[in-house]
Formats: structure tokens, C-alpha cells, sequence
């Protein structure tokens, strides 16, 4: 596209993210994990709560319409990672260690963790014999996928195959394949820090851009469909 100048502008490209919010000291340090390329396929599956499959017989019936909370979401995606260009460049790091730093940075997103300093912190102490600081739990992760989509999730499933090595023997190329489920804002009602209401106004921020949208589907002219409904 041409600006006013005449010049010709690239469209802006978003790489997608996973954003762990760890909380600190001071306020949340998120990790930030970008990926190299974005997956050229995302899975995602929504499962509503059936309400013909609870047990009734002992209460009243349920209404068939009814949804008591938002239906289960899961995400599927598959990333890959390459350091073969930036060993051609000459990077140091993917010549020492190809991409097992990338690897190395999901799994992350899999355990409980103090930040990255931190588990760094207690794993030196951990090798001098000293006892290490507790750890919390698993911290709530940002899926990010453009502005239209930041959600609270859990990894739900991690898998890694690697495919080329370095001479030491560290990946070279790899892929990932990660399962993601949804955390909605009732899993919440429990815990109340900073990290919680991240999660919740980002929920809160995708759902509201969804219903912004499904607004404008309406607003678009159905009239050959409602020329068949019998009212």
C-alpha cells in the first residue's frame, strides 16, 4: 500500500507469544516466550457443558438450554524453531546451544516457578547443599495471538521432537506441540492477587472484542434466511 509520500508500506506482522505472569517483589515480571514463526494452523475446540449427562434422577430436570458457565476451550498449535540462519550469522548463542535456550524457555511454561532469576537463584543454591526458597505455584499464562485474542491459559499437553543436532549435540531445528486450556474467570474466585485480575480483564478484553464482532455478523443482511422461518 502507498502512503502519501508514494512510498510503499509492508503490512505490521504480530508474533504470537506466551506471556507468564510471575508474580515479584514488586508487581508482576512476565516471561515472555515470542515465537520464531508463527504456526500456520491453531486447533481449537470448544466443549459445552451437557446437561443431558449429569444424573437428574434425584432433582429436578435441568432445562435442556442450560449452560451454568462458559463452555470448556482448548487450543492446539504446533511451533517451530531454527537456528540454522543464526548460526550462518554467527550468533553465539545458536552456535553453543542451537535452540535448546527456546526449548528450554517452554518447558518453563510447564512448571512452578519463581521468575527466571529466581529459579536460576535457587538452583545454585540447590548445588551448595542450601535449602531452596518454595516455590509457588504454576503461573498464570497469556496466550497471545494478535490483538484479538489474549487469554488466560494452562499447558495442558507439551510434546518436543527434535530433528537436527550441533556437534555437542544440542537441537539445531525442533518442534513443539502444545495443548492449551482456557482459564475462565470462575477458576479465579479463589485467589484475588494481581496476577488473577490480569487473567480475568484479559478474558474479559478477548470476550468483549467477540461480542463486538458477532454484533457487526448481525448487523449483515439475512433476509433469504428469515424468508424460511415458519414465523
Amino acid at each position: 500500500m502507498a502512503s502519501e509520500t508514494g512510498s510503499q508500506r509492508s503490512p505490521i506482522f504480530f508474533k504470537g507469544a506466551f506471556v507468564q505472569l510471575v508474580p515479584g517483589l514488586v508487581g508482576v515480571v512476565p516471561n515472555i516466550v515470542s515465537f520464531q514463526f508463527n504456526p500456520e494452523k491453531i486447533s481449537h475446540t470448544l466443549t459445552p457443558w451437557n446437561p443431558f449427562e449429569v444424573d437428574q434422577a434425584q432433582r429436578g430436570a435441568q432445562a435442556p438450554t442450560v449452560q451454568p458457565f462458559d463452555p470448556k476451550e482448548t487450543f492446539n498449535l504446533t511451533l517451530e524453531f531454527d537456528a540454522s540462519d543464526d548460526m550462518a550469522k554467527g550468533d553465539p548463542v545458536a552456535l553453543s546451544s542451537g535452540v535448546a535456550d527456546w526449548l528450554a524457555a517452554m518447558k518453563k511454561l510447564t512448571l512452578p516457578t519463581a521468575g527466571v532469576l529466581g529459579d536460576f537463584a535457587n538452583s545454585a543454591a540447590g548445588l551448595l547443599n542450601e535449602p531452596p526458597v518454595a516455590r509457588p505455584t504454576v503461573p498464570i499464562i497469556l496466550f497471545v495471538w494478535g490483538p484479538g485474542r489474549i487469554l488466560p491459559v494452562r499447558v495442558s499437553s507439551f510434546s518436543v521432537e527434535e530433528t537436527l543436532f550441533s556437534p555437542a549435540l544440542y537441537p539445531v531445528q525442533a518442534a513443539v506441540t502444545v495443548g492449551l486450556e482456557v482459564m475462565t474467570p470462575d477458576v479465579f474466585k479463589c485467589q484475588e492477587d494481581v496476577t488473577a485480575r490480569l487473567a480475568v480483564a484479559a478474558y474479559k478484553f478477548t470476550r468483549l472484542q467477540e461480542d463486538a464482532l458477532a454484533v457487526v455478523n448481525a448487523a449483515n443482511p439475512h433476509q433469504q434466511i428469515l424468508s424460511l422461518l415458519p414465523f
